[in-house]
């Protein structure tokens, strides 16, 4: 079995899977992975991949260092199963890749935008012949609904939940509407754009935060909130020659 370890900007993810399948995943603190010890003497691991786009702390370079099979570190060096043209590897954050990947792996030879919705949101292009073209970042929700408050001198700090209208009706339910309209606007157009030029696009849209998409939208998105977890472990087989 593999161990799968996400090391994000805000948590950790820890998934086992079973040759393509996952098993279990778990969320978890990025300064202690405390559920290691446990998750390693309930299954029967072989190896591991570790990807973080922090600097780990003591405890969680310890806890890593101790575990019984070989981990793969990924990083720029990381060999891929797909081509990778972006011009600055050594700067790509290793979740834009793993989410390209294991989208890639659902859907070879299609042209594929992953979405990833999380602390940023990030738009990424993989074509039919598998070559990964790059993409964009943009202010996640989070670091939307921040800015507002921190870089003016009287709008409030609110978040997601809560009333939402179409057009806001006071202070709250503006910022509320510029922000989940804004993104979903700003996704809307990326995948109109890229289907001009592509148009057997398909649309994966992972990440942690939730969206309200009208069905038009929907339609033509793929939702997997696991596709980095994925990407991860399909780098990890394919460095271990389990194509």
């Amino acid at each position: 079995m593999n161990l799968i370890i996400d090391i994000g900007n805000t948590a950790a993810k820890v998934a086992l899977f079973d040759g393509g399948e996952m098993v279990e995943v778990l969320t978890e603190s990025n300064q202690s992975l405390d559920c290691l010890e446990v998750l390693c003497a309930k299954y029967p691991v072989e190896q591991g991949i570790v990807a973080t786009v922090i600097d780990l702390s003591e405890r969680v370079l310890a806890a890593l260092v101790a575990l019984p099979f070989p981990l793969l570190w990924l990083d720029s060096k990381t060999p891929l199963p797909v081509t990778n043209l972006y011009e600055t590897p050594e700067t790509l954050g290793y979740d834009r890749m793993a989410a390209v990947v294991g989208a890639n792996e659902q859907y070879p030879r299609r042209d594929i935008l992953v979405i990833d919705a999380g602390t940023c949101i990030t738009y990424e292009f993989i074509d039919s012949k598998g070559q990964y073209h790059g993409g964009n970042i943009s202010p996640g929700m989070q670091m939307r609904f921040k800015a507002l408050n921190q870089f003016t001198g009287r709008l409030p700090l609110i978040d997601s939940n809560g009333r939402k209208l179409p057009m806001g009706r006071d202070t709250e339910t503006a910022i509320r509407a510029g922000v989940l309209k804004g993104m979903e606007y700003e996704i809307s157009g990326y995948i109109e754009s890229m289907k001009h030029k592509y148009p057997e696009l398909l649309v994966f849209l992972t990440g942690g935060d939730d969206f309200s998409f009208d069905s038009s939208v929907k339609s033509i998105i793929f939702a997997d909130r696991f596709l980095v977890l994925k990407g991860l472990n399909r780098i990890l087989n394919y460095n271990n020659g389990r194509i």
